[in-house]
C-alpha cells in the first residue's frame, strides 16, 4: 500500500537533507511512496510533488521576519486546510521550527502522526519552547548527539540519526582530487568563501568577506579565492559587493554548491550555520563569522545560552575554530585570523584531526535511519 507523506523544508538546507531523506524513503518503501508539501530543487528530483517553494520559508532574524508574518500565516493555514483534506499517513516538518511546529500541533491534534527532523536550537536558547515540541511531535530526529540527550531529560519522544552528510562526503577528504577537478594548482593557497545562502545574510557579511579577501591577497598575491553560490539570486550582490571591495583578486563564483570549494581550500570563511559541518566533514580548517540586524542581535543575546555558536565548537564543546560575531567580524579581524591559520600548518592539520574524530561521532544511519523512524511513526510505533 503507498506511503503517503506530507512534507515541509524550510530553506535550501532542508532541501538537501529532504532530498536524502526521500531518496532513503523510496528504498526503503520499494517505491510505493507519494510525497507532496514545501519542497526545493533536490526534493522534487528526489520524488516531491512541490506545493511551494522551500525558499519562501527562508526568513532569517527576529525583527526581519515581521513584515513577512501575514503571507507565511496564509501559507501555514493553506497548508494545513490541504493537509487535513488530503491526510498523509505522517507528516515531516524539516528544520524552520517557527513554521513548521505550529503546522505539526495542527495536524496532530487532528490525529496525524508528526515528525520533526532537525531539531531547533532550543537546548541554547528560549529552553521553554520544549513544552510546545512536546505537544507538536510523535517524534523529534536529531542530527547532533547532545541534543536527543536534551529532549530525553524532558519527555519528548526522540532519536538521534546523526547527519547524513557524515555519511555521504568523502572520507578521508581529497584536497588534490577536489583541485583537479576545479582546475586549480596543486600548491598554493585556496580560500573559500561562504557568507551564507539567505540573502539577509549575504548583506550582513559579503562586504567584510570579501574585504578580508582583499587584504589576505595583499598578502598571498597567489591566492586563489572560491566562492560558492548557493542560489543563483546571489550573484548579484556578491559581484556588487566584489567590486566595491576588492575588485583585483583571482575569485571564481562557483554555481555547483560548496562541497568542492571546502575540499579544495586549504581553509574557509564560514557564515555560521549548516556550512561550518560541511566544513569540517570535508576537512577544511575554518573561521566563523555572523552578523544579525542590530535590534534582533540585542534581542537575541538575552535569550542564548550556548557558549558557542559554530557547529564544531558545539560539537567539541570547545572552542575549536574562531568565531567573530556582530562588530568584531570586521574584514581586519577575519583577515587577520585567516592569515594566521594559513600560516601555521601544524595547526591546520591538527584541526583536520579533530574534524575526522568529531565526523565519526555523527555518524548514526543519517539519512536511512530517519526515513526508518518516519515509517514507524506512521505504523503506529515509536521512533526506535
Amino acid at each position: 500500500m503507498t506511503v503517503r507523506i506530507g512534507i515541509v523544508a524550510g530553506e535550501l538546507s532542508g532541501d538537501q537533507l529532504g532530498g536524502t531523506l526521500i531518496q532513503a524513503l523510496q528504498e526503503q518503501t520499494g517505491g510505493d511512496l507519494r510525497v507532496e508539501g514545501v519542497a526545493g530543487p533536490r526534493m522534487i528530483q528526489a520524488g516531491a510533488s512541490p506545493l511551494a517553494d522551500c525558499r519562501e520559508l527562508a526568513v532569517m532574524g527576529l525583527v526581519e521576519v515581521i513584515r513577512h508574518v501575514p503571507r507565511l500565516l496564509r501559507l501555514r493555514r493553506e497548508l494545513a486546510e490541504h493537509f487535513l483534506r488530503n491526510r498523509p499517513d505522517v507528516f515531516v516538518g524539516i528544520d524552520a521550527p517557527d513554521f513548521t511546529l505550529g503546522l505539526e500541533r495542527r495536524l496532530r491534534a487532528a490525529g496525524i502522526p508528526t515528525v520533526h527532523y532537525v531539531s531547533p536550537s532550543v537546548w541554547a536558547w528560549r529552553q521553554g519552547r520544549v513544552r510546545g515540541i512536546r505537544r507538536s511531535v510523535d517524534a523529534m530526529l536529531t542530527l547532533l548527539p547532545f541534543e536527543a540527550d536534551f529532549y530525553r531529560r524532558h519527555g519528548v519522544p526522540v532519536r538521534f540519526v546523526g547527519h547524513p552528510l557524515a555519511d555521504v562526503f568523502p572520507d578521508p577528504p581529497d584536497r588534490a582530487a577536489a583541485r583537479h577537478r576545479l582546475a586549480l594548482p596543486e600548491t598554493g593557497p585556496v580560500v573559500a568563501l561562504l557568507p551564507g545562502s539567505r540573502l539577509g545574510e549575504v548583506k550582513l557579511l559579503a562586504d567584510p568577506f570579501l574585504g578580508a579577501a582583499r587584504l589576505i591577497a595583499a598578502r598571498h598575491p597567489t591566492t586563489h579565492f572560491l566562492l560558492p553560490l548557493a542560489h543563483s539570486g546571489l550573484r548579484a550582490p556578491l559581484e556588487a559587493a566584489l567590486a566595491r571591495q576588492a575588485p583585483g583578486i583571482t575569485l571564481r563564483f562557483l554555481e555547483s554548491g560548496a562541497r568542492d570549494a571546502l575540499e579544495a581550500s586549504d581553509a574557509a570563511l564560514v557564515a555560521s550555520g549548516t556550512a561550518t559541518l560541511e566544513a569540517m566533514l570535508l576537512g577544511c580548517p575554518m573561521v566563523v563569522a555572523y552578523r544579525l540586524a542590530p535590534l534582533t542581535h540585542a534581542l537575541a543575546r538575552h535569550l542564548v545560552r550556548a557558549d558557542h555558536v559554530a557547529l564544531p565548537n558545539l560539537l567539541a564543546g570547545e572552542r575549536l575554530v574562531p568565531e567573530l560575531l556582530q562588530e568584531a567580524a570586521t574584514a581586519e579581524a577575519l583577515a587577520d585570523e585567516m592569515l594566521a591559520l594559513l600560516a601555521d600548518p601544524a595547526r591546520g592539520a591538527a584541526l583536520r584531526t579533530r574534524f575526522a574524530a568529531l565526523r565519526r561521532g555523527l555518524r548514526a544511519g543519517g539519512a536511512a535511519a530517519a526515513a526508518d523512524a518516519v515509517l514507524r511513526v506512521a505504523r503506529g510505533v515509536g521512533p526506535g
